[in-house]
């Protein structure tokens, strides 16, 4: 397996063998069930859907499709919200229904974790972008705007790409280069160096590099 789904519970320290603290992100991995498998004969590349099965918390409402819910209780995973695919070098151990954890990962494994950042809510160019801002004082009236972002009467309108107020964060991040400290696999958790994108209880996809 080439990766997993699992849940952020937050940051830690851990304590090296040289006695230095290291910063770690705490994400419990699963229960991840095996829900269809991908061959090179019938789909043209090896891979294997997962679910993971989430009872509470952001994101844990089941699939409300026909199709997909029956899917999922032939799986045994009626309670499954999220499906991703990961790469499977040979998928014929791994049969549909069977339940994967922690046990993939190794301590020193590098990975990359993507998730949704968290949400700001809309905000103005200097929070959303950083800009300066206007003189603070001696009259001033230009302090937070973004400028002038016309283009007079060639091309007379505003380039898409222009950096403007809106929506600020809750987007797809990825994080790469990050190191498993430490593997826990009766409770399923893997501390990684670190600080991984999403809030807590956010789910994030693990993926070695």
């Amino acid at each position: 397996m080439n990766g997993l789904l699992g849940t952020k519970l937050g940051m830690a320290q851990h304590f090296g063998d040289d006695g230095r603290v290291i910063p770690v992100t705490l994400i419990r991995v699963g229960p991840c069930v095996v829900v269809q498998k991908k061959t090179a004969a019938a789909d043209g590349y090896e891979a294997v859907q997962v679910g993971l099965e989430r009872l509470s918390g952001p994101g844990s409402r089941p699939a409300r499709n026909r199709a997909l819910a029956a899917r999922l209780e032939a799986a045994g995973a009626p309670s499954a919200s999220v499906l991703r695919e990961f790469q499977a070098d040979s998928g014929e151990d791994l049969e549909i229904g069977s339940r994967l954890g922690a046990e993939v990962f190794s301590p020193d494994d590098v990975v990359r974790i993507t998730g949704v950042s968290k949400g700001k809510g809309f905000a103005g160019v200097m929070k959303r972008h950083g800009f300066h801002g206007g003189p603070k004082s001696h009259g001033s009236k230009f302090h937070r705007a973004p400028g002038a972002i016309g283009m007079c009467a060639t091309p007379s309108r505003v380039l898409p790409g222009t950096r403007l107020p809106g929506q600020h964060g809750r987007e797809r991040v990825t994080v790469r280069n990050l190191r498993i400290v430490r593997v826990d696999a009766q409770e399923n958790l893997v501390a990684v160096r670190g600080a991984v994108p999403g809030p807590r209880g956010g789910t994030v996809e693990i993926r070695k590099a």
